[in-house]
């Protein structure tokens, strides 16, 4: 196991000119600024981007527009620097991959915009401006700002041609598109036009799984960038939306993007309170429940939420009871993934248990009270640790006798022992 240039800096001596004067760590990505000094490129713009207008060493005002000139000959010499002491346990940098350039941007931008180029020339900007924004954020925040309407152009080439057997051009611009978020005027763009609401929508029934998840993002991002309620209200009112993005989340887990952007779709699509039931009737709850312990921490995250929206309604409270994996499921969640997990899995608990007595006894015999007095203790949410002790409330009748949990600090006599 290699060892971290933190101990080794002990034996092992980093040359200083190897050092970045900011952070006083080995460069990996060594860059040139105007005043002529060297950073690593992550450091420097973090130095930058907090509003700072001078050279960190110099003291000397930067240019308006920084520019990092990458530093390949003290790059390279690092690099033979920590070949050369591999016994020391050290790591050879890699050979980092360079931001997109703006200029070429903009070049690749007009060129995918222009009709009079061939469908060739346009499908190979559009290719290379997808490679890019996959690259790196960085290189999206570049596409991004390179033109004051690249977001437009993208938005004109996705929807020149609406039906389901749409051209390459369309759907190269997609997945560049998909991968940003979007302003609101943007969302409105789009979201104000129904044939393109019914666009996208339709390309969630598409042959590719690429597109099919591309789609879904978009649409997530769009819901996420409408302020209007009406508008978002118009999209989750079409039933397909619901069927198709709970596709993505039972396709299998040997393509994670899709159960990934698929559980962000089904949340943002949640949030309009008065379409959920349409959630529940294409089937979410038995595929939230499913694959629930397949997620990561974010996206279990946003399922334990969307779990807690829909059993805010009869409907959702229903499936969610019948379904014999929830309530043990909920319970083993609690002070396990994180905080905002354990808030949702609790929030979800209390509705559960406020519907039904059998799902309370269900909740007792799975555990849920030893989680719930461990949770009032820990250093969880307030919000968290108020909806844990309502359920203990609500769960008085149902403790066992060997609890002494009749006070209001909820002790059980074989909790506090443990």
């Amino acid at each position: 196991m290699p060892v971290s240039l933190e101990p080794l800096d002990v034996t092992l001596q980093i040359p200083y000119h190897f050092r970045c004067p900011i952070s006083l760590e080995l460069m990996k990505d060594p860059v040139i600024v105007a005043t002529g000094q060297t950073y690593d490129r992550s450091s420097i713009e973090s130095w930058v981007a907090t509003g700072n207008v001078t050279c960190p060493v110099t003291r000397l005002p930067l240019n308006d527009v920084v520019t990092f000139i990458p530093n390949h000959t003290l790059r390279r010499l690092i690099q033979e620097w920590c070949v050369a002491n591999r016994s020391y346990g050290v790591e050879r940098i890699p050979t980092p991959k360079q931001p997109a350039d703006p200029v070429i941007v903009r070049s690749l931008l007009n060129q995918a915009a222009s009709e009079s180029n061939t469908s060739h020339a346009r499908l190979s900007a559009l290719r290379r401006l997808r490679g890019l924004a996959r690259d790196s954020d960085k290189n999206r925040t570049v596409i991004s700002s390179s033109s004051h309407n690249a977001h437009e152009i993208l938005i004109g080439i996705l929807f020149s041609e609406m039906n389901l057997n749409s051209s390459e051009l369309n759907l190269e611009a997609l997945a560049i598109l998909s991968s940003f978020p979007l302003t609101e005027s943007e969302c409105v763009l789009i979201s104000s036009d129904p044939e393109r609401i019914l666009f996208i929508i339709s390309l969630l029934s598409h042959m590719s799984i690429d597109v099919r998840v591309n789609s879904a993002s978009l649409i997530e991002n769009i819901l996420a960038g409408t302020r209007s309620t009406e508008q978002r209200a118009q999209i989750s009112n079409h039933d397909e939306v619901f069927d198709r993005v709970i596709g993505l989340l039972n396709y299998p887990l040997t393509y994670p993007r899709a159960m990934k952007v698929g559980i962000k779709a089904l949340f943002a699509l949640c949030l309009v309170k008065q379409h959920r039931h349409k959630a529940v009737d294409a089937g979410a709850v038995e595929a939230l429940i499913d694959r629930l312990p397949d997620f990561e921490k974010c996206d279990a995250e946003r399922a334990l939420a969307t779990v807690e929206l829909l059993c805010r309604i009869p409907e959702g409270c229903a499936a969610f009871a019948s379904h014999a994996l929830t309530v043990p499921l909920l319970v083993k969640i609690i002070l396990k993934i994180s905080d905002r997990a354990t808030e949702y899995a609790a929030g979800a608990l209390l509705s559960l248990c406020t519907s039904a007595e059998r799902l309370q006894r269900e909740a007792v015999v799975a555990g849920v009270l030893t989680q719930l007095l461990l949770l009032v203790q820990s250093d969880c949410t307030e919000r968290a640790k108020r909806k844990a002790q309502m359920l203990l409330k609500l769960l008085r009748d149902s403790w066992p006798e060997k609890c002494t949990g009749k006070s209001d600090d909820f002790a059980c006599t074989d909790v506090i022992r443990f």
